[in-house]
């Protein structure tokens, strides 16, 4: 590894073996080898933080690697001057990739998202220069849906208000009264937006016997069959669910598709939870009815306005916070390291990857 200004650049060691030997076999072996060196070039990529080690491992071995070395969020200038000189670049949805940084290098060949979502880049102006695109979808399905049943109960059940209550010496023992919350057997779960990862989290459902309302464009046959859920109008979701998780991409349609309106639909014991998009809700609205207990509580991973979070949404006790962690396990995030490691190769040679947004350049 070596250090140019700031980061870090890897590169792979090649190893030259001299074979003295008139035999045509060992030959052939020489001939093969010099082939291979000269016609396989050793490309550059910036990625913009540092991944678990499979993924840039598999990158390491064939490319040159330059990795952003501070454990934050890049600025856009640091990913300009990163991506200069790049033929990859390995992005997260927290980077702002727009035209300006994709025109900044005229020659970069392909990029890799680590997300499922992608409304980070300009695929317009990328789609324009022929430039593959690509997401992790799939990998991280369960580890978001795992994380929004966390979320549930804990805004449900006062976890993390009990946990500081406890914590401050203000528990005096068992009372009848002391933290009351919210049951989940038998309640109603909608679900706005049934697709890999909404689906998987109302399927982990089946154990409370709850009634399972979805809106979503298409009717989700696995969801009818397995849990008798009931595919219905966002008015009607909002208006009977006891909890609603919100679980779809961030478009013009579902740009504060929660907002003041939505929020004095549901009912006083509702509980909202979003690990989509953070634009979906409207969060000044949220603030009002978390204060006004138009609802009971709710739970985010994601912000409008991200990485800033509203003061206000932090001073109130009926919602629980997470620092966009859904998909924080071992397993998806090393998973989604080695699905976006593999998109990057494919693309840098000329192949379509794997999971490619924008297939239409290809045609």
């Amino acid at each position: 590894m070596q250090k140019i200004g700031k980061c870090y650049v890897e590169h792979p060691i090649n190893k030259f073996f001299l074979v003295i030997s008139f035999s045509p076999f060992f030959y052939l072996l020489e001939t093969n080898l010099y082939f291979s060196l000269f016609y396989t070039r050793i490309m550059k990529i910036f990625v913009t933080r540092k991944l678990l080690e499979p993924g840039l491992e598999l990158l390491r071995k064939e490319h040159e690697l330059e990795v952003f070395p501070y454990d934050r969020v890049p600025t856009k200038e640091e990913i300009i001057l990163g991506v200069k000189g790049k033929d990859g670049l390995l992005c997260l949805l927290s980077d702002p990739i727009d035209a300006e940084v994709i025109n900044a290098e005229p020659n970069l060949k392909m990029i890799a998202n680590y997300a499922v979502g992608y409304d980070n880049i300009d695929l317009k102006t990328a789609t324009k220069k022929k430039i593959p695109v690509s997401n992790t979808p799939g990998v991280l399905t369960d580890a978001t849906a795992e994380m929004t049943w966390a979320l549930i109960f804990s805004v449900a059940r006062h976890v993390v208000e009990a946990d500081k209550f406890t914590r401050a010496g203000k528990f005096k023992g068992w009372g009848p009264m002391l933290m009351l919350g919210q049951g989940v057997t038998n309640k109603t779960l909608g679900i706005v937006g049934a697709g890999r990862i909404g689906e998987a989290f109302a399927l982990k459902s089946k154990g409370f016997k709850m009634n399972i309302l979805y809106v979503d464009d298409r009717v989700n046959t696995i969801l009818e069959k397995e849990l008798g859920a009931k595919k219905v109008e966002l008015v009607k979701l909002l208006k009977e669910s006891d909890y609603i998780s919100l679980h779809v991409p961030l478009t013009k349609e579902t740009y504060h598709l929660i907002g003041e309106k939505e929020l004095k639909m549901m009912k006083k014991n509702a509980i909202l939870i979003n690990t989509s998009r953070g634009p979906v809700v409207y969060e000044k609205a949220l603030v009002k009815a978390l204060k006004e207990k138009w609802i009971f509580g709710a739970g985010l991973d994601v912000y409008e306005h991200e990485p800033k979070i509203s003061e206000d949404l932090k001073k109130l006790d009926n919602i629980v916070l997470q620092p966009h962690s859904a998909s924080a396990t071992f397993e998806s995030r090393t998973n989604m390291a080695i699905m976006a490691a593999k998109n990057m190769l494919a693309g840098l040679k000329g192949e379509k990857p794997p999971n490619c947004v924008n297939p239409e350049i290809f045609k």
